[in-house]
C-alpha cells in the first residue's frame, strides 16, 4: 500500500484524468475490458465484484480517501467496456462507481457514504472488493491535543477561574495556574470542550458550575471538577463556534468565538478553507478546468455557454475554493451560489441577469394587486409606527387623540421633526387608529410580509429598571467662646445703707446674675447711667453657625467701698456648643429602558422681582431634592446610568429673600444589576479661632484675659450619594 501523501496525490491525478476522460480523451484498446460491476451484502459487509474479460496477473493497487469518502483502484491494461463512465449503486455504504480511462489503464472509484477500509482478491477473471465499515469521522472521538506537557512532580492547586467577554463577542475562560509547569490537554467531545489540567488540584471554592449565559457569548456553562490527579473543566458553547487557546506565564486562556456564517461563501470559515489540491495545466480549456474542480467538490457547477478560452496555471496544495477564485479572476468570471449549485458566467452577464431580475420584480410590484392588512399593537403607539412606515420621524408625537393617517406624502405627521427612508412601496398607505391602537396597512403582499416581520421585532415589552438612591448628609459642629465686660463707677454719699459683703476694712463686694443686677443692688442706676461706665466691652461672640443660635451664659461681680461711692463691675460670658446631625434621603423611581425618569421633593421660596413697568412681583425658587436618571440595560445585564442629583436646602435669610444651599452631582456610571455604587462625595472641614482684645492690656499675662474675648469653632460636613439599579424582570419585583 502507498503512503497517505502518495494516495492524496494519486487522488488528485485521478480527478484530472477522469475529467479529461469525461471530455472525450481518446482511449487506447487494451487486452482486458470491464464487462460488469455487481454488488451484494454479506454479514454486514459490502462486496463489489468487477467482471473482466481477461484475468489480472496480480491484485491491483489502490488507496482510500477520507474526505470525501472514496476508494480508488488502479487497473493497468484494462479499459472500460461498459459503455458509460458512471454506475449508480445506492446500496449499503456504496453510492456509485466511476470509471476513468487514461491511456492503457483505468481507475475505478467507489463513492461511499462514510469512510471505509477494504480488502481485494482475485476470483478467476473477476476482482472482488470487500468493504469493512469504519466509524464515521464526525463520530470518532477526537484525540486530546497536548497543549502543554506536565513538568511538575506533585499536584498543585489552581488559583482562580474567571470568565470575561471579548470585544468581538468571544467568551474567554481565564484560569490562573500555580506555575507554568502544569500540563494542559484540550479536546472536543460533541458540542463541548474538555480542558484537563494534569497533576493539579481544585480548591473547594472553585468546584462549581458557572452560568455565563447573560454575557452574550457562545459559552453557556462552565463546570469544573476534580478527577483523580487532574482537574477537568467542561465548557459548553452553543451555535456555530470555533476555539483557540494560549498561555502567558501562569495564565491560561481558552477563547471561544462565534463563527460568522456568510451564505454566499463557498466554504465557511475565515479565508479559504476548502480541501487542498494541486493543478498543473498548459493551455487547458476553462470549462474543462471547472469540471475538474466540480468533480473534486460536492458542488454542482453550471457553466454559461459564453465561458470560453484556455488558461495555463500551476497550483501546489491550494484550497479548492481559492483555486476557483484564481481561475475566475484570470478569466473575468463571476459566481452565483444557490444551495449546492454554482452558476459561473462572465461578470457582465451576471450583472445583466441580476439587473433584469430586479427590473422584473419592480415591474411586477407595479402590477401586483394591493392587499390590506390590520396589525394589533400592544406595546408601541400606532401613530409612531405609521410615521416610520411613511418615512417620517418616529421620535415626536402628534399630541392628538384621534386617528393618525399616513399616506404617500410626508406631511401627515403634523409635527414631525425630520424624515427618513420610506418603508412602504409607492402604492402603499397606512392609517393609525389610536383608540384601539391598531395599524391598517394597504400595500403589495411582499411589503406586508416585511412590515409584519418588522412589527414583530418592534412591538415587544421594554424592560424596566428600579433605581434606588440614598443621599446621606452628616455634620459635626463644635464651638467655644469666652468674653468679659468690665466697668467701674464712683458716686459718693448717695445711699444711707451699705449693700454687699465686707472684704475687710472699708471694702465690700456684691454679686449678681449679670451686669444690670449688680448695678441695681448697689443703686448705681439712681445716680448715673452705669452702662456708660464700661471701659471693656468684649462679651462672648456666639454669632457663628457652630453655636446654632444659642445664647452665652453670664456671671457678674461688683467691688465697691463702704460709702458706696466707688464701684468696680465685672461680667463674664461663656458658651460651649457641640452638635452632630445626619440627614438621610432615599428617593426611588422606576422607569423603562432608555427612558428618562424624574422625582423631586422640596419647597418653593418666594422672592421679589422687578417688572418692566418698575413694579415688583413675587417669584419662586425651588429648594428641593431631585433625582433625574436615564438607564440603559447592556447586553451583559449591567445598567448604564445618566444621573443628575440635586440636594438643595433653605439657607440664610437675606433682604432679598432666602439663599439656597445647593449640592449637585451629574455623571454617567456603569453598574452591575443589583450592585451599589457611590457616585459622589463632598467632605468639608472648617476650623476657626478668633481673639478680640484691647491693645497692650490684652497682652498682659493672666490679667490680659480681662481685656479680651476668644472664640474657637470647628465644623465638619460630608455628603455621600449611593445608587442601586435593579432590572425588573417580573411585576412582583416592583413591589
Amino acid at each position: 500500500m502507498k503512503t497517505l501523501q502518495e494516495n492524496k496525490s494519486m487522488g488528485r491525478s485521478w480527478l484530472l484524468g477522469f475529467a479529461l476522460a469525461m471530455l472525450g480523451a481518446p482511449s487506447v484498446w487494451a487486452q482486458s475490458q470491464i464487462k460488469a460491476i455487481n454488488t451484494s451484502q454479506q454479514a454486514g459487509a459490502d462486496i463489489v465484484r468487477i467482471e473482466l474479460s481477461e484475468p489480472l496477473t496480480a491484485v491491483p493497487n489502490g488507496f482510500t480517501v477520507q474526505t470525501p469518502p472514496r476508494i480508488a483502484i488502479d487497473l493497468p491494461g484494462v479499459v472500460n467496456g461498459l459503455g458509460r463512465n458512471l454506475v449508480d449503486i445506492n446500496q449499503g455504504n456504496l453510492r456509485s462507481a466511476a470509471i476513468a480511462q487514461a491511456g492503457e489503464r483505468s481507475r475505478l472509484v467507489l463513492n461511499l457514504r462514510q469512510a471505509s477500509s477494504y480488502s481485494a482478491k482475485l476470483e478467476g477473471s473477476a476482482l472482488v472488493l470487500v468493504l469493512g465499515t469504519s466509524a464515521p469521522v464526525a463520530q470518532q472521538a477526537t484525540e486530546p491535543v497536548h497543549f502543554a506537557q506536565s513538568l511538575n512532580a506533585t499536584p498543585e492547586g489552581l488559583r482562580d477561574i474567571d470568565f470575561r467577554r471579548g470585544a468581538d463577542g468571544a467568551g474567554r475562560v481565564i484560569v490562573n495556574l500555580p506555575s507554568n509547569q502544569v500540563g494542559v490537554d484540550i479536546q472536543q467531545q460533541g458540542q463541548s470542550l474538555i480542558v484537563e489540567f494534569l497533576r493539579s488540584s481544585l480548591p473547594e471554592n472553585l468546584r462549581r458550575k458557572i452560568d455565563v449565559t447573560d454575557f452574550g457569548t457562545p459559552v453557556q456553562l462552565i463546570t469544573t471538577t476534580q478527577a483523580g490527579d487532574r482537574v477537568r473543566m467542561v465548557v459548553q458553547p452553543k451555535g456555530d463556534w470555533e476555539h483557540s487557546a494560549y498561555q502567558s506565564d501562569n495564565q491560561f486562556v481558552l477563547e471561544v468565538r462565534p463563527q460568522k456564517v456568510d451564505p454566499n461563501k463557498l466554504t465557511q470559515g475565515p479565508g479559504f478553507t476548502g480541501d487542498k489540491l494541486s493543478l498543473n495545466f498548459q493551455n487547458i480549456e476553462v470549462r474543462a478546468l471547472l469540471q475538474v474542480i466540480a468533480d473534486f467538490t460536492n458542488f454542482n457547477v453550471v457553466t454559461s455557454d459564453t465561458v470560453t478560452g484556455s488558461v495555463t496555471l500551476r497550483l501546489k496544495d491550494v484550497p479548492w475554493d481559492q483555486a476557483l477564485d484564481i481561475i475566475m479572476q484570470a478569466r473575468g468570471l463571476g459566481l452565483k451560489k444557490s444551495g449546492n449549485v454554482l452558476w459561473i458566467a462572465p461578470k457582465e452577464e451576471l450583472a445583466a441577469k441580476e439587473k433584469l431580475d430586479l427590473e422584473s420584480k419592480a415591474a411586477i410590484a407595479q402590477l401586483e394587486p394591493v392587499r390590506a392588512q390590520s396589525f394589533q399593537l400592544n406595546y408601541v403607539k400606532a401613530e409612531e409606527i405609521a410615521r416610520g412606515l411613511a418615512g417620517q420621524s418616529m421620535g415626536s408625537s402628534t399630541g392628538g387623540s384621534g386617528s393618525s393617517g399616513g399616506s404617500n406624502s410626508s406631511s401627515s405627521s403634523g409635527g414631525g421633526s425630520g424624515s427618513g427612508t420610506r418603508i412602504l412601496s409607492p402604492r402603499g398607505s397606512v392609517i393609525a387608529e389610536s383608540r384601539t391602537n391598531q395599524l391598517f396597512v394597504s400595500d403589495i403582499p411582499s411589503k406586508l410580509e416585511e412590515i409584519q416581520a418588522m412589527i414583530a421585532k418592534i412591538d415587544v415589552p421594554v424592560r424596566q429598571v428600579l433605581i434606588e438612591a440614598r443621599i446621606v448628609e452628616a455634620n459635626d459642629r463644635f464651638g467655644r467662646s469666652l468674653g468679659i465686660k468690665l466697668g467701674a463707677n464712683d458716686v459718693r454719699g448717695q445711699q444711707g445703707g451699705i449693700p454687699g459683703y465686707g472684704l475687710g476694712g472699708s471694702n465690700y463686694v456684691t454679686i449678681g446674675g449679670n451686669y444690670n443686677a449688680v448695678g441695681s443692688q448697689t443703686n448705681q442706676g439712681a445716680t448715673v447711667d452705669y452702662n456708660n461706665t464700661q471701659f471693656v466691652n468684649l462679651p462672648a461672640n456666639t454669632s457663628s453657625d457652630s453655636f446654632a443660635g444659642a445664647l452665652a451664659q453670664t456671671f457678674a461681680v461688683s467691688l465697691f467701698s463702704a460709702t458706696a461711692n466707688r464701684f468696680l463691675n465685672l461680667e463674664l460670658s461663656a458658651l460651649e456648643s457641640d452638635g452632630k446631625g445626619k440627614v438621610v434621603s432615599s428617593p426611588r423611581v422606576i422607569t423603562a429602558d432608555q427612558v428618562k425618569a424624574l422625582i423631586e421633593q422640596g419647597e418653593e421660596l418666594p422672592y421679589q422681582v422687578a417688572t418692566a413697568s418698575g413694579a415688583t412681583s413675587i417669584a419662586f425658587r425651588k429648594a428641593n431634592l431631585k433625582l433625574e436618571v436615564t438607564p440603559q440595560i447592556t447586553p451583559e445585564g449591567s445598567v448604564i446610568l445618566n444621573v443628575d442629583v440635586n440636594k438643595d436646602s433653605r439657607g440664610t435669610l437675606t433682604p432679598q429673600g432666602y439663599a439656597i444651599n445647593t449640592k449637585h452631582v451629574q455623571t454617567q456610571v456603569l453598574v452591575e444589576n443589583g450592585g451599589t455604587v457611590v457616585i459622589g462625595g463632598i467632605y468639608t472641614q472648617d476650623e476657626g479661632e478668633t481673639i478680640n482684645k484691647v491693645p497692650l492690656l490684652g497682652d498682659v499675662p493672666v490679667l490680659g484675659n480681662l481685656f479680651k474675648n476668644k472664640t474657637r469653632t470647628t465644623s465638619k460636613t460630608e455628603l455621600l450619594i449611593f445608587l442601586t439599579p435593579k432590572v425588573v424582570s417580573e411585576r412582583a419585583a416592583v413591589r
